[in-house]
């Protein structure tokens, strides 16, 4: 069996046991030099945070672990096609590449259905579903000038 194979299958385990318990049939394992540096699995109805989906716990794991947010020269694991959030957490990661077992059509047929969130993605800010108002941008802004002219910024 590749190493492949038992990184995903690692990944199925949490998400399993993930199932059983009390989170979403979700998993994930993060490696680093052919060794899983971290792992997660759905934590968003036992910790009340709809952000805590395996990637994010994973990621978060891994970064901690690392003392870093850069996770380059990492692959990651997941038993599921990662949701629009995970993805986005992902690429901001910069991991190398990303396994998956599961599709996102998978995750429909047992109503874990992302479709409505990558059509509000697509549309006009002024057309989605949650409406969204621009104010006190002017103030705003001061904080990218400073940014902006920061020379000690460590970019991201």
């Amino acid at each position: 069996m590749s190493n492949n194979s038992q990184f995903m299958l690692k990944a199925i385990e949490l998400s399993i046991k993930s199932a059983k318990a009390k989170g979403g049939p979700f998993g994930c394992v993060i490696v680093k030099d052919n060794q899983i540096i971290a792992e997660g699995h759905n934590q968003v109805t036992s910790n009340n945070d709809p952000t805590a989906h395996a990637e994010i716990v994973a990621i978060r794991n891994a970064c901690t672990k690392l003392n870093n947010f850069f996770l380059k020269g990492c692959d990651l694991y997941t038993s599921c096609e990662p949701c629009p959030m995970c993805l986005s957490a992902i690429y901001w990661s910069h991991v190398d590449n990303i396994y998956y077992a599961n599709t996102r059509m998978d995750a429909k047929d047992i109503d874990f259905d992302d479709s409505f969130i990558y059509s509000e993605v697509k549309k006009d800010i002024n057309e989605r579903k949650i409406k969204m108002i621009q104010i006190n941008r002017d103030e705003a802004l001061e904080a990218f000038k400073i940014w902006q002219n920061k020379e000690d910024k460590i970019k991201y």
